[in-house]
């Protein structure tokens, strides 16, 4: 058993060397998960919009904005204007200068009309290329969260199970009332490299607590009958099925471990 774990994290680092070899750069935590909203704003003079999931996931879940609110689980695929914002949507769902987050007031993110000041409030998301004091500080304000071993992101199951952070799943105006899930149990999926490669460990549990069922059923994974979809690590590599989430905003794919968990089969 040693020399196999031993051989896997051979196997890990041998990947991370191919990463870095191919010129793919290891996540740096406050940029991970960042997301460049540019499909309008630099037609309109401004800068494009720095998204950064790490803030708003620490308050909201997955499954409230990318179902209930409607933004899409691709990068710039929305195509949100100023106007919809204005009216309520998307951003504007929450930026709206009345949606309360605890005792805080959330800002308006746009208006129609310039009034004094207004240009420093467009630069509180329309930031790129700006130097720009954020209200939140990314050291300051995840100093006391658990990190991911290694890497040094966010541990957010782990933020979340210790009760450093309660994400909001429903927003008054927006979602529907809905019966609580019921859980699956967790469940072993085979690996296709068994002979030396631990199954993983699927948990709803998990998954559900972030992205409900509907964020992954059925745009991402479309049948939820176990063992029916067969996919590979070059497919999850190239954003399919668990990559659309991993490497991207939830935790990255280097390390082997955090999915294969299982003893391997003899």
């Amino acid at each position: 058993m040693g020399l196999l774990v031993l051989c896997m994290a051979g196997f890990c680092l041998l990947l991370a060397f191919v990463e870095g070899a191919s010129g793919i750069v290891m996540p740096i935590p406050h940029e991970y998960g960042r997301v460049m909203i540019r499909n309008f704003s630099e037609q309109a003079g401004l800068g494009a919009v720095r998204f950064d999931h790490w803030l708003h996931r620490a308050f909201y879940t997955c499954r409230l904005c990318h179902v209930d609110i409607g933004f899409a689980m691709e990068a710039n695929a929305t195509k949100i204007k100023a106007d919809t914002i204005i009216r309520g949507f998307y951003c504007g769902s929450c930026h709206n200068g009345t949606r309360v987050y605890g005792s805080k007031k959330i800002f308006a993110a746009c208006s129609l009309s310039a009034t004094p000041g207004e240009d420093s409030r467009c630069g509180r998301c329309h930031s790129a290329g700006k130097e720009i004091r954020k209200e939140y500080d990314y050291a300051l304000f995840t100093e006391k969260l658990p990190k991911e071993k290694g890497w040094g992101l966010i541990d957010w199951e782990g933020a979340e199970a210790r009760g450093f952070i309660q994400p909001v799943d429903f927003l008054p105006g927006v979602s529907m009332v809905r019966p609580p899930l019921a859980m699956q149990k967790d469940f072993s999926i085979a690996s296709a490299s068994r002979d030396w490669m631990f199954d993983i460990i699927f948990s709803h549990k998990k998954h559900a607590l972030w992205n409900g069922c509907e964020v992954c059923h059925p745009d991402i994974f479309p049948s939820v009958k176990k063992g029916t979809l067969k996919y590979s690590m070059f497919q999850i590599c190239d954003g399919q099925y668990c990559g659309v989430c991993h490497d991207h905003v939830a935790f990255p794919l280097n390390d082997c471990q955090r999915c294969h968990v299982n003893p391997v089969r003899r």
